[in-house]
């Protein structure tokens, strides 16, 4: 059986599941897709340091990471403002985590990360298929 592949959507996620000792912050580089036509990176005030964004930068990404302050001095005014917009488009991307949560978070009871890695892509296809549904109805192209 052969399956026939439309060669104009080539759409590929990455998901990487670490266990829970494993920060966030230390998988961030690995995430970056190099063949997205997009070169703008989004995150939130968890991921700032200069290091990351002189690389980041030299890798030919627009960098658009949140400021933090810090308890003695808070963020400026304009600091503010450039997170606010930040925060924009970012939000879009929140919201397909709180419908993951809706769905039972990454909370999985599995032994093994082969095991909790098939459960977590299971929840995004199941996700990715209940999104697909939903824009189908609204009479909306998926693609």
């Amino acid at each position: 059986m052969h399956a026939s592949v439309d060669k104009r959507y080539k759409v590929i996620r990455k998901i990487i599941i670490t266990n829970a000792a494993v920060a966030d912050t230390t998988v961030f580089e690995d995430l970056l897709d190099a063949n997205n036509t997009s070169r703008d990176v989004y995150a939130d005030r968890g991921y700032p340091s200069a290091q990351r964004e002189a690389g980041l930068n030299q890798a030919g990404w627009r960098v658009h990471i949140q400021r933090k302050g810090t308890a003695t001095k808070a963020i400026s005014a304009m600091q503010k403002q450039r997170n606010r917009r930040i925060a924009t488009p970012r939000a879009r991307v929140e919201h397909v985590f709180g419908a993951l949560a809706q769905m039972g978070s990454k909370l999985v009871r599995c032994l093994g990360i082969v095991r909790t890695t098939f459960a977590l892509n299971l929840k995004a296809a199941s996700y990715n298929m209940k999104r697909m549904v939903f824009l189908q109805e609204k009479g909306l192209a998926a693609f």
